[in-house]
């Protein structure tokens, strides 16, 4: 008798792995999606931040608003190449407000990070932006001027 009902306890567990298997394996699967999603948006952030800083910094070091504007943005192109950013999806807005000595320049970027690559997700893109302000050198902020 007792050998009857231990064949059927062993014998009504036979599926319970595979159940378990099948509520825990997506639950794990949007866990490490979700790991992956916020790498890339994590890792962006770091990068347009790195940009903006680089941009910022060049504009206000230039010795001419034109020149510094062409600069800081080629420093921001620059700095995003070098973390593994796209050039498509990546935007750089510069204001030199003058380029006044002692005035403040100000640097943004913007980058698209894409999460289509991700299953269970579609065609999602997330906007990440960082902008950096800094003051105008105050011996480089004016072209010679001819009076």
């Amino acid at each position: 008798m007792v050998r009857k009902v231990q064949a059927w306890l062993v014998r009504g567990e036979s599926g319970q792995a595979l159940v378990e298997t099948a509520i825990v394996l997506p639950v794990l699967l949007v866990l490490a999606f979700g790991v992956v999603m916020a790498g890339r948006v994590v890792h962006a952030k770091i990068a347009v931040q790195a940009a903006a800083r680089e941009a910022g910094r060049a504009l206000a070091t230039a010795p001419s608003e034109e020149g510094g504007l062409t600069d800081a943005d080629t420093a921001a192109r620059s700095a995003a190449d070098g973390y593994g950013l796209s050039a498509d999806g990546l935007s750089v807005a510069l204001e030199s407000n003058g380029f006044a000595r002692d005035g403040t320049v100000t640097a943004t970027v913007s980058y698209d990070v894409g999460l289509g690559g991700l299953p269970f997700i579609g065609d999602l893109d997330v906007t990440v932006s960082s902008s950096h302000s800094e003051n105008v050198e105050p011996y480089r902020s004016r072209e010679l001027v001819h009076q």
